[in-house]
């Protein structure tokens, strides 16, 4: 016979293990971090540096997880999340490229623009900490920003310095004008060196690039920036000039076209070519794959252009984020963005990638930490972006079916190098087709 004073306290063991057994499943799933998709086109080391950053961020709290998800290239992850979208299994986050902002701002209802998020969730952000080359690039004509800025990059000129001394140039004092790089490629090629440069995404930068460096408009309304009715205006003595010596050039391999986005690489990387232009996120890639010491420079200007070099405008991609996703979600996307913007996060994906610092304060972090004058060079994008202050014409384009527009302007390039169009007939042509691209993204898109 059990004691009474005994059987209640049994009685009360009992009870609390009861409830603390049926507490057991709610306490779990309490502790179970918000899944966070994060769809993105990075492979290799970049794609395993932007996991790290999830990784990282996952590690400083319990409450979010987010899931990098590879999904292809850039076109492929845009047009991926458009039709997942629309079949409701859409991500939270998505990584576009620059050319898609039009097409991503046109996709009203789907967009939950990044300034509305950070004030929903009552996270900081401030858009004036950003650097104006490229928040110019992802705002709405309000100021407001509408997606949050990744991983931006520029062109810029790299140099292999074993080559320069090879043909007796000075390896610290690159090329700075065009008229400079035709000297220096026809020194090289006289030390046996068989092509003088190559470029990377050749309309990036033997178009929309060479006009913001020379303060040139790319196409109307401010590059499209002010409005869907935009029309392109790339017929211009300046780009037909650059286009003119490019084709000059070709004929004898002072400079030697390698192919769409970044298939020239291999002629720098095994010593082909003395010189490329290509973007800042470049430089990791170059340095695992080739075995010469490695020099940067701007991008070369025509010096006879008033006002020239102006500032370079930026490439790469940024973060979009979707509607109709658990508002559970949006809590943990906005802390993550916090998280990105944070100076020693953006200095660590600036140093490890090439992407520019996309914040005032990881330059200066990185700039503090020695990282510039432990790798000269390196800041060679920053200063670029922030030479002047950007115009209307170099501060971004906004161009409806613009990955359309690009293939147009690279096939009338290509023709021109083949000598099967004059430079002058190109970009007449590259013009036209364009702006036929433009008029159709307007009426989809009253």
């Amino acid at each position: 016979m059990v004691h009474s004073s005994r059987r209640g306290v049994l009685t009360a063991l009992v009870v609390s293990a009861f409830a603390a057994t049926l507490a057991q499943p709610a306490a779990a799933q309490s502790q179970t971090p918000t899944q966070i998709q994060w769809w993105h086109a990075m492979a290799g080391p970049l794609g395993e540096k932007l996991e790290k950053l999830a990784a990282d961020f996952n590690a400083t709290q319990g409450e979010y997880k987010i899931v990098p998800v590879f999904k292809g290239t850039y076109p492929e992850a845009m047009t991926g999340a458009i039709a997942a979208f629309r079949a409701k299994q859409h991500p939270a986050i998505v990584q576009v490229f620059e050319v898609g902002t039009a097409t991503m701002m046109s996709a009203k209802g789907a967009i939950y623009p990044t300034y509305k998020l950070m004030a929903d969730a009552g996270e900081p952000f401030d858009p004036k900490a950003y650097l104006p080359a490229v928040t110019g690039y992802y705002t709405d004509t309000g100021g407001n920003m509408l997606s949050f800025p990744f991983n931006s990059s520029t062109p810029i000129l790299y140099v292999n310095k074993d080559l320069f001394r090879k043909a007796g140039l000075d390896p610290e004092t690159p090329p700075k004008t065009w008229p400079e790089v035709e000297a220096a490629a026809l020194k090289v090629q006289a030390a046996g060196v068989p092509c003088g440069f190559t470029t990377q995404w050749p309309s990036w930068v033997n178009v929309e690039n060479l006009s913001a460096w020379h303060n040139v408009p790319v196409g109307t309304l401010e590059n499209g920036l002010g409005g869907t009715a935009t029309r392109l205006t790339i017929a211009n003595p300046l780009t037909q000039k650059h286009w003119e010596a490019l084709a000059r050039w070709q004929k004898t391999k002072i400079y030697d076209y390698g192919g769409r986005q970044s298939k020239a690489d291999p002629k720098f990387f095994s010593g082909e070519c003395a010189m490329s232009i290509g973007s800042s996120a470049a430089r990791a890639g170059i340095l695992a794959n080739s075995k010469f010491e490695l020099g940067y420079g701007m991008m070369p200007y025509w010096p006879d252009v008033q006002g020239a070099p102006q500032n370079a405008i930026i490439g790469g991609a940024t973060l979009w984020v979707l509607t109709g996703r658990p508002a559970e979600e949006y809590k943990g996307v906005a802390k993550f963005f916090g998280y990105l913007s944070r100076p020693e996060v953006q200095a660590w994906w600036h140093q490890n990638t090439g992407y520019l610092p996309i914040t005032q304060a990881a330059y200066d972090l990185s700039r503090a930490q020695g990282f510039y004058e432990k790798n000269p060079g390196t800041d060679v994008s920053i200063r670029q972006m922030t030479l002047k202050a950007p115009t209307a014409n170099s501060k971004g384009l906004r161009f409806g079916n613009f990955l359309q527009i690009r293939d147009v302007i690279e096939e009338e390039l290509e023709a021109t190098l083949a000598g099967q169009k004059t430079p002058q007939a190109a970009l007449a042509a590259a013009e036209a087709r364009g702006n036929e691209q433009l008029r159709a993204f307007e009426k989809a898109n009253p």
